[in-house]
C-alpha cells in the first residue's frame, strides 16, 4: 500500500510539474478557447491612388484640330459710325473687344472660324462678319481665299461662310452631353493677329447664362486664355475634338482674366445644319414674356421652390395667348421637361419644331395643369421675348 501511494505521489509530481513547463514556456496553450466575434468588423479600403504624373504634351489633340481652325479678316467701307456705337456700349466692350479701336474703321479686323466641312463651310461668330463687306480666310497652310456668307444667327451668335477650295481639314464634333466642370480644354484661335496659338485650361463652368450677350445663352465657362481675335475659334478636349466656339471673354482692360465664354458645339451643331438646309435658324415660338422666380414670389404662389419661370406677359394672338396661357401661371415643365429658369425656358421652347403641339406644364392658383399648344415660328425679335 505505501508503494502505490509513493508511486501516486510522485506521478501527481511530474504532471504539476509538466504543466508548469508548459504553462511558463507556452501559456496561450492552455487558455480557454474564444468564440469567434458575431459583429462584423467592415475595414475601409483605402482609394488607389491616382498617377501624380501630369500630361507631358496635348500635341496630338493640337495636330488634329489646328489645321481646322482658321482666321478670319474682315473690312468694311461704310461702318465707322456703326463700328463707334458699339465701341461706346460698355457692355460691348466687357465681352468682346475684338476690335482695336486705334485701328481705322476702314482697316482688316481679325477673328477666327473652325472648318465644319470639307466642302469649305466654315463656322465663326456672328459678330465677327456682322459689318463686313469682304471676308477673307487664312488657312492653316497658308492659303488666303475670299469666302461668302451662307447665312447668321444673331440670336446665337454665330455664322456660317463658304469658301471654294480642296484638301481642307474639318474638325471632328464632340460627343454631346460629356463635357464636365474640371474637364481640361484646349482654345485654338488668332489672338490679337499674332497668328495660330493654342492655349490651355479647365472647363470652369456650364450652362452659364444671363449674362446679356446673346438672346439665347448656354455657354461653357472656361479659364483657357481667350483674347482679341479669338473669337470664332475653337475649343476643344484632350483628344482634339470640338466642344464649343470661342465666343466672348470678360475684360476690363480688353485681355483675358481667366473668364471666357464658348458656345457649347451641340447647339453649333443645330445652328449650322439648319442655315445649311435653309439658310436661315427656325425657332419655335410662343408668345410670352416670362421672367425668374424669386423665393418670394414662390412663396407667394404656393410652390416649394423657385423653380420655373413666371408668365409675365401674354402678346396677344400669339401660341400661348389661343392656348389659353395667362400673366401669374408658373411653366414649370415643357414636353415633360423641367423648367428651371426664364432661360431653360426660351431653349426649350427654342428647339421645338413651328406647326406642332407641345405640352405646357404650368401652376396656377396652386393647381398643376397641361395645356397643349401650338408652337408658332419665331419672329425676327424687337424684343427679349418668346
Amino acid at each position: 500500500m505505501q508503494k502505490i501511494w509513493l508511486i501516486f505521489s510522485q506521478t501527481v509530481t511530474v504532471c504539476f510539474g509538466i504543466l508548469f513547463v508548459l504553462q511558463t514556456l507556452e501559456p496561450g496553450l492552455l487558455a480557454p478557447h474564444q468564440k469567434p466575434l458575431k459583429k462584423i468588423i467592415v475595414i475601409k479600403k483605402a482609394t488607389p491612388p491616382q498617377s501624380t504624373q501630369p500630361v507631358s504634351s496635348y500635341k496630338n489633340a493640337a495636330k488634329k484640330a489646328m489645321p481646322s481652325v482658321v482666321n478670319i479678316f474682315t473690312s468694311s467701307k461704310n461702318t465707322s459710325n456703326l463700328r463707334q456705337q458699339f465701341m461706346d456700349d460698355p457692355l460691348f466692350k466687357r465681352f468682346f473687344s475684338d476690335q482695336d479701336e486705334e485701328n481705322d474703321p476702314a482697316d482688316n479686323s481679325l477673328g477666327s472660324g473652325v472648318i465644319v466641312s470639307e466642302q469649305g463651310l466654315i463656322l465663326t461668330n456672328h459678330h465677327v462678319i456682322s459689318s463686313a463687306d469682304t471676308i477673307e480666310v487664312a488657312l492653316s497652310d497658308g492659303r488666303k481665299l475670299p469666302a461668302t456668307v451662307v447665312g447668321t444667327d444673331p440670336e446665337s451668335d454665330l455664322a456660317l461662310l463658304k469658301i471654294e477650295a480642296s484638301n481642307l481639314s474639318s474638325i471632328a464634333f464632340a460627343p454631346s452631353g460629356q463635357l464636365d466642370v474640371g474637364d481640361v480644354v484646349l482654345a485654338i484661335g488668332n489672338p490679337f493677329g499674332v497668328g495660330q496659338t493654342i492655349t490651355q485650361g479647365i472647363v470652369s463652368a456650364l450652362g452659364r447664362n444671363h449674362l446679356g450677350i446673346n438672346t439665347y445663352e448656354n455657354f461653357i465657362q472656361t479659364d483657357a486664355s481667350i483674347n482679341p481675335g479669338n473669337s470664332g475659334g475653337a475649343l476643344i478636349d484632350t483628344a482634339g475634338n470640338l466642344v464649343g466656339i470661342n465666343s466672348a471673354i470678360y475684360s476690363r482692360h480688353g485681355g483675358s482674366m481667366g473668364i471666357g465664354f464658348a458656345i457649347p458645339a451641340s447647339l453649333a451643331k443645330q445652328v449650322i445644319e439648319q442655315i445649311a438646309k435653309e439658310g436661315a435658324v427656325t425657332r419655335g415660338w410662343v408668345g410670352v414674356e416670362a421672367q425668374n422666380l424669386t423665393s418670394k414670389l414662390a412663396e407667394s404662389f404656393g410652390l416649394p421652390s423657385a423653380s420655373g419661370a413666371l408668365i409675365a406677359g401674354v402678346l396677344g394672338e400669339s401660341p400661348a395667348d389661343y392656348a389659353g396661357l395667362k400673366a401669374g401661371d408658373v411653366l414649370i415643365a415643357i414636353n415633360k421637361t423641367e423648367v428651371t429658369n426664364s432661360a431653360t425656358m426660351l431653349n426649350l421652347i427654342a428647339v421645338l419644331e413651328p406647326n406642332k403641339n407641345a405640352v405646357l406644364t404650368i401652376m396656377r392658383a396652386g393647381k398643376q395643369m397641361d395645356i397643349d399648344t401650338l408652337i408658332g415660328k419665331r419672329p425676327t425679335p424687337t424684343v427679349d421675348k418668346d
